[in-house]
């Protein structure tokens, strides 16, 4: 077992800024008990969490972990479990963690645990790496893969995860990946989560002024009223999915979130294809969120502004909780529209921070400096 003088493994989380450092702060303060519990024989482990971009500039899974290894090197550290939550990529397949048992070292991508319970999954996959290079193999034991049963979590808790090709000259000597439809989906669900796509509303303040405004302003329209009282529910179904898809697409245009690939092998094109997916479900439920959002505000100031006499007077139809509703539906499709129109008053870069985590903005802007040089050469 790798073992510090004093008798303790020293274990560093390195963590990608932002939702990675916040993963890795959280189990940071139970690992240490929940290690010592599961190796027995009284060993002690001290853990501790480094955020830095240590995914910067590259994607190369040898570089990646060659950088890892450095800097476990230089700060003697005894154990190094590496968390980005950027999609990474090996042989056409997602990565989900490599392992150097030589080196005490462990990349984990984040994506490839899902969208669901990422915390404890994340937490679950960390103890598992950190004991198996803890163990036997890891101080120059081998032994028949019988031997070595904490790896078998990676594979049974996280299916459909299995072993995946491995260089000769890689730092990594076990490694696993997810592939096939149910790996994509929950690779798909664990780069939207890592987006995080509640904070588009928040991030997107030009267009929600614009979105607020303009349905303040409708549900004191006359027009709107006769329009939402005479509107069917598939009508105004329909009147939802068209804003919101203009939402959805006017941001991704305006900004330029589609990805591009200058590449044309099925890698490059399967790639494309996830991010731009990823992309759409991202936006897509940030406009929701902010659509639920707008219905609630609009009946809040219906409820405050309205008068039921002169509406009554106005639509020939009593205001009662019924029209309320419609109405505030209606209204929030409008604003959305309105949204829409005044994003486009909001910058590029705002748009792609709110969209996205700070890694994959870097990853992106790699991307399309790549993209941009192959096309000049």
């Amino acid at each position: 077992m790798r073992m510090s003088s004093q008798g303790v493994t020293v274990v560093t989380i390195l963590a990608d800024p932002d939702a990675p450092t916040e993963i890795a702060q959280r189990m940071a303060r139970i690992l240490p008990a929940r290690l010592a519990d599961r190796s027995g024989r009284g060993r002690r482990f001290d853990v501790e969490v480094v955020s830095e971009p240590f995914t910067a500039g590259t994607e190369d899974l040898p570089t990646l972990m060659h950088r890892i290894m450095d800097r476990g090197s230089a700060q003697n550290w005894d154990i190094v479990v590496a968390l980005t939550d950027l999609p990474l990529h090996s042989h056409g397949r997602k990565l989900v963690v490599d392992l150097s048992h030589e080196h005490g070292l462990a990349l984990l991508s984040l994506p490839t645990l899902g969208g669901l319970r990422l915390q404890t999954r994340a937490r679950r996959a960390v103890e598992v790496a950190v004991l198996s290079l803890a163990g036997p193999r890891a101080s120059g034991v081998e032994g028949p893969a019988q031997s070595q049963p904490l790896l078998a979590p990676f594979v049974s808790r996280f299916a459909p995860i299995h072993p995946g090709q491995v260089g000769a000259e890689e730092t990594a000597d076990l490694r696993y990946v997810v592939s096939g439809p149910r790996g994509y989906l929950r690779v798909l669900l664990g780069m939207v989560r890592a987006n995080r796509p509640w904070r588009l509303v928040p991030g997107l303040s030009k267009a929600l002024a614009a979105a607020l405004a303009t349905g303040a302003v409708a549900t004191v329209n006359s027009t709107i009223w006769s329009l939402a009282q005479s509107l069917s529910a598939p009508r105004l179904v329909i009147a939802t999915v068209g804003s919101v898809a203009l939402m959805i697409g006017w941001l991704i245009v305006d900004a330029n979130l589609w990805h591009r690939t200058a590449e044309h092998s099925p890698e490059a094109m399967q790639r494309a294809r996830l991010y731009n997916v990823s992309t759409v479900m991202t936006v897509g439920i940030g406009v929701l969120v902010c659509y639920v959002g707008l219905i609630v505000i609009n009946l809040v100031w219906a409820l405050f502004i309205l008068n039921g006499h002169v509406f009554a007077s106005t639509t020939g139809t009593p205001l009662d909780a019924a029209e309320y509703w419609t109405l505030s539906w209606f209204v929030a499709s409008v604003a959305t529209v309105g949204g829409a129109l005044g994003s486009g008053l909001e910058s590029d870069e705002a748009i792609r921070a709110a969209a996205y985590s700070k890694r994959e903005q870097e990853r992106r802007r790699m991307l399309q400096d790549d993209d941009g040089a192959q096309m000049v050469t």
